[in-house]
């Protein structure tokens, strides 16, 4: 599991270690059954406190994309999409997109370049997908 801690970004740590965390799992980086590190070596990995990471894992636990083996560790439990998790996908890609946008406020993107931003990186999207089908 590869996670990035941006210190600078205004967005807590423990927010950051969850919304990657929830982002493999919608993008199957993730799959259900695979082990995460346990507290103490991500702490040690992301040179954070153990808390930090521990409560990310209880409110991931709580929210159903985690579970906790008593003995064996911390695992995907589900597949978000399967599950019936949409909302979840949904408030993660808000969350994404939150981060987008203050991004590209503090590099003096107005608000319409960025628009037009996202509908050429979805334009993009939907041609790569057309070229796959046909493939």
């Amino acid at each position: 599991m590869r996670l990035r801690i941006e210190p600078s970004s205004g967005v807590p740590i423990s927010r950051q270690i969850a919304d990657q965390i929830r982002s493999q799992c919608v993008a199957r980086a993730l799959k259900p059954g695979d082990r995460v590190p346990s507290v103490r070596e991500l702490a040690r990995e992301l040179a954070v406190n153990q808390n930090t990471i521990l409560h990310v894992y209880e409110r991931l636990t709580a929210e159903g994309w985690l579970e906790t083996r008593q003995g064996s560790g911390t695992f995907v439990k589900c597949n978000p999409v399967a599950a019936g998790h949409k909302n979840a996908q949904i408030q993660e890609l808000l969350a994404q997109l939150r981060r987008s946008a203050q991004q590209a406020l503090l590099l003096g993107i107005s608000p319409q370049e960025l628009h037009d931003m996202l509908n050429e990186s979805m334009s993009v999207e939907s041609e790569t997908q057309v070229i796959r089908r046909t493939l």
